[in-house]
């Protein structure tokens, strides 16, 4: 039984540069059999037929596009992951085609391509570099998984959640210089701790609220 493919596309324009008129097309195959593959490109339409090393499945899909393409001014490409596609635009303008398509009907494996895709009106600020498939083309980074997701860091475990200053000791340091009228304020250096004394906390906090209370306490002792 013939499946289809997932294909993936996107565009660019101009009015003034021709080689700026493409469409982005990509086959979204998998180890794709490059002794089975056919592919037709004309004008009008596009053929894709292929089998895969890790299924005995036929992928095929027939297209007629909404307008003409320029064969001989179009290139392919194909790796492990997808076989891609950049196709030159017939004709030589600003306006993006409305749909890939000739006819307006609803294709379920026909998806906009969102890793190339660019509003029309903001082509002019982003980079004409579009990032090749074969490098990137962003299934060879699955989601950072390559990262763990930051896990590898261990989550910033592997600082020991700051445990490596002794827990809040300094913390509590400040905030008994501060109860000696060393500098009101300073307790709320362990306010960013998140684990030290609620009491020290809301000391520092009516400081920066009410103004320095160590200076207003002193003006009495001095009387």
């Amino acid at each position: 039984m013939v499946q289809h493919p997932e294909v993936l596309w996107a565009q660019r324009s101009s009015a003034s540069d021709e080689a700026k008129n493409i469409l982005y097309v990509t086959v979204n195959l998998p180890d794709i059999d490059e002794k089975s593959l056919e592919y037709q490109l004309t004008p009008t339409s596009i053929h894709f037929k292929a089998k895969t090393t890790s299924q005995e499945k036929d992928f095929a899909f027939d297209l007629d596009f909404y307008r003409e393409v320029v064969p001989e001014k179009s290139s392919k490409k194909l790796n492990s992951r997808a076989f891609s596609l950049i196709l030159r635009k017939k004709d030589v303008e600003a306006e993006y085609w409305p749909r890939l398509t000739k006819e307006k009907v609803k294709n379920a494996f026909l998806k906009t391509d969102f890793s190339k895709w660019v509003d029309e009106d903001e082509q002019e600020t982003v980079d004409d570099d579009i990032p090749d498939d074969a490098d990137m083309g962003m299934g060879g980074m699955p989601g950072m998984g390559g990262m763990g997701g930051m896990g590898g860091m261990g989550g910033m475990g592997g600082m020991g959640g700051m445990g490596g200053m002794g827990g809040m000791d300094i913390e509590k340091m400040m905030a008994q210089m501060g109860q000696m009228g060393g500098g009101g304020g300073m307790p709320d250096f362990g306010g960013a701790g998140g684990s030290g004394s609620t009491d020290n906390v809301d000391d520092g906090d009516d400081s920066d609220d009410d103004g320095p209370p160590p200076l207003e306490d002193a003006e009495p002792s001095a009387k």
